[in-house]
């Protein structure tokens, strides 16, 4: 894939990206490129600079994995989100349901976490049931 900063005739400036060199000069030579503000179909590439890494200095150390927390607020995030999963039980998109149940005591009081509808979310909490939105989205269990 290449990414294309392009104009059109009316000096719009937009970007595209395309399978190769050749497929972006088949693309405009048969009409299929316009432009993304007028639709124009006189489409030309422009000057772009390449998207380049700078080399690393001598002793520096390889960056983290982008899944690891960079900064604190994201340690205490990630940190939070582990406590959860670990001492409350996933109820998935039947979470209103369940939490109203063990509001109402026909469901053993426990902890859980799960998702529910904004609506929902609403009835719950004007029927004073104690829930909170999560600063995370919970990962999907399936099977």
């Amino acid at each position: 894939m290449i990414r294309y900063a392009l104009t059109c005739t009316n000096d719009h400036g937009f970007e595209s990206w395309f399978q190769s060199a050749d497929a972006f000069d088949r693309l405009v030579a048969s009409g299929m490129v316009s432009c993304t503000v007028c639709g124009s179909q006189e489409v030309a590439k422009t000057l772009m600079a390449p998207t380049v890494r700078p080399a690393r200095k001598a002793g520096e150390q390889t960056p983290r994995p982008l899944t690891a927390p960079q900064n604190p607020a994201e340690m205490a995030l990630a940190a939070m989100r582990r406590q959860i999963e670990e001492n409350s039980d996933y109820v998935g998109l039947n979470f209103a349901a369940e939490a109203r149940a063990i509001h109402d005591g026909e469901a053993p009081e426990r902890s859980i976490y799960g998702e529910a509808r904004l609506d929902e979310a609403r009835k719950l909490v004007e029927d004073g049931v104690p829930v909170a939105p999560l600063p995370f989205l919970p990962a999907r269990k399936t099977n």
